[in-house]
């Protein structure tokens, strides 16, 4: 194939040429054609005298009812044509007409190079759009169960439990070949969907063994209706999971799978100290979680430290937690981005003014605060709206999607406090966010600081966030041309149906009259040619 490329390269060369010659010349072909169906009128104008044929044979000779049928049928058929439109893009999200114009006609008249562009920006979105377990996710029967109790609603969709569900097997299942009978019956637990058959086999596998820490894990995330009584759970599974580390036989066989054990219970430990109130304990644990395990950094427990030393007001050392893990070769994350973003702000919101800024202009500590909340604002563009309360928020999901709603839905459910307690910082994003959108190139084509926005985020979002939230959408859809010119040549053809209907004296004067302008602008036509000949 090589070879054969290589032995007729002038060719090749002829043959690219005539290919992007085509490309270039496919978005003038409408233009062209249409210049060309005029100059066609005028040269056969007078030979064939169209308009003395059209007054005394055509139009002389219809009557009010042709009109009638003629526009309600052009108007029928643009209907039609409008309500599959619509129907299309509501589904795909793009015009069908234009779709087919790009998918099929434009690759047959040489646009290859912008359709393999478009199916390697496609092929990053949809590699980019990976759901990730949420570090702050709540517990099941302590929080989430309380929300479905008070309000009947369902705060997490199949798709994210079913989710959390794979996970735990994964995680706590382990590589080995040869389960164990509590594990088992542990497998089986995750992937029940009813919340009471779950804890009846979490039950069956302690039956089974005594010391099944899945077991008091599960029994912990959902049974538990307090988080004083989750703790006392996980405790209890940690003490488990420790004798089994210890045991020489648990290391050669299942060790994998009760660290794995091990991280989540310390973890959620440090989480439930954090919600009880001890901050300080809740940091300490996560510290040293960080440090024994460095290699599980997948995990995010920074954002949980990230969040524990905010409502310590220990500034100081959120700055040193970001200047690790906000790397350029580290995937970003909301919270990293925004609370650079509150650092920056905090240091000038107090005595920032909008007026005072216009004057005499944004000094360098402002300027790099505004930098950074556009920063942010690029990552994820649906945070500021739940920051400044402009839309309500819902209990986060147990999975996140990177710069989507329900990664704005968990940044903004724990951080908002921390932004209310920065005096100012709020009124600095209110009046800087919305300037993203001017400086920020096209999005779904480029991105400015980050790679382009994913055209795959509302999808995502839709399944894991519940019915009752409305799902914010960026970057807007914009209703394709072909859609409104359908909408305004239905709108149009329909009128002039109604009024031909209405008044078919009025509308035949109203044809009379055009085909009067027509005499007087061939008239005109022939005046000039004459005068030039």
């Amino acid at each position: 194939m090589e070879e054969a490329t290589g032995s007729n390269p002038q060719s090749l060369g002829f043959t690219e040429k005539l290919k992007s010659w085509l490309s270039w010349s496919w978005t003038y072909v409408c233009f062209i054609w249409f210049g060309m169906v005029l100059v066609m009128i005028y040269v056969l104008w007078s030979p064939l005298k169209l308009q003395e044929t059209l007054t005394s044979v055509f139009l002389n000779t219809l009557t009010p009812k042709f009109y009638v049928a003629l526009t309600g049928t052009s108007s029928l058929i643009s209907g039609l044509i409008l309500i599959f439109e619509w129907w299309y893009f509501r589904k795909y999200g793009t015009s069908f007409i234009e779709q087919v114009s790009v998918s099929h006609l434009r690759p047959l008249l040489g646009g290859v190079e912008s359709s393999s562009t478009t199916g390697l920006n496609t092929t990053h979105h949809t590699t980019s759009c990976k759901v990730w377990r949420n570090p702050l996710n709540l517990f099941r029967g302590a929080e989430y169960n309380r929300y479905t109790w008070v309000t009947g609603k369902e705060p997490l969709t199949y798709y994210d439990m079913n989710l959390s569900a794979q996970d735990h097997q994964t995680f706590f299942t382990g590589d080995t070949q040869q389960l164990r009978p509590e594990d088992a019956v542990m497998q089986k637990a995750w992937r029940e969907r009813n919340p009471q058959a779950r804890i009846r086999a979490a039950y069956q596998a302690i039956e089974i063994n005594h010391e099944c820490a899945a077991a008091y894990v599960l029994l912990a995330e959902e049974e538990a209706t307090t988080i004083t009584e989750a703790e006392r759970l996980f405790k209890k599974a940690l003490t488990i999971v420790f004798c089994l580390l210890n045991d020489s036989f648990s290391l050669s066989s299942t060790a994998g799978k009760d660290i794995n054990l091990l991280v989540y219970i310390k973890r959620r430990l440090a989480m439930c100290a954090r919600k009880l109130g001890r901050i300080k304990e809740a940091v300490k644990m996560m510290r040293d979680l960080m440090k024994e395990f460095p290699l599980l950094g997948m995990l995010n427990i920074h954002e949980n430290l990230l969040e524990a030393l905010l409502e310590l007001q220990a500034y100081a050392d959120v700055q040193a937690v970001l200047a690790k893990y906000d790397d350029i070769s580290l995937p970003k994350s909301a919270t990293i981005c925004y609370t650079s973003a509150l650092l920056k702000a905090r240091a000038v919101s107090d005595k920032f003014s909008p007026e005072a800024a216009s004057r005499r202009g944004l000094s360098t500590a402002e300027m790099n605060a505004v930098e950074a909340i556009h920063r942010a604002v690029e990552f994820n563009p649906h945070v500021p709206k739940y920051l400044l309360e402009m839309k309500s928020l819902i209990l986060p999901p147990e999975h996140i999607l990177k710069r989507g709603d329900s990664e704005a839905v968990a940044y903004a459910f724990f951080h908002l406090q921390h932004w209310k307690r920065a005096e100012g910082a709020l009124n600095l994003l209110h009046c800087t966010w919305e300037g993203t959108f001017r400086i920020i190139p096209y999005p779904l084509e480029k991105g400015h600081l980050f790679y382009p926005y994913p055209g795959c985020t509302e999808t995502a979002d839709r399944e894991l966030l519940p019915s009752f939230h409305e799902v914010s959408v960026y970057p807007k859809k914009e209703l394709p041309f072909f859609i409104l010119f359908t909408a305004g040549l239905c709108s149009f053809t329909a009128m002039l149906a109604m009024l031909t209907h209405q008044f078919p004296e009025l509308m035949g004067v109203f044809a009379k009259a055009v085909s009067t302008e027509t005499k007087y602008l061939n008239f005109i036509l022939k005046t000039i040619s004459s005068c030039y000949s």
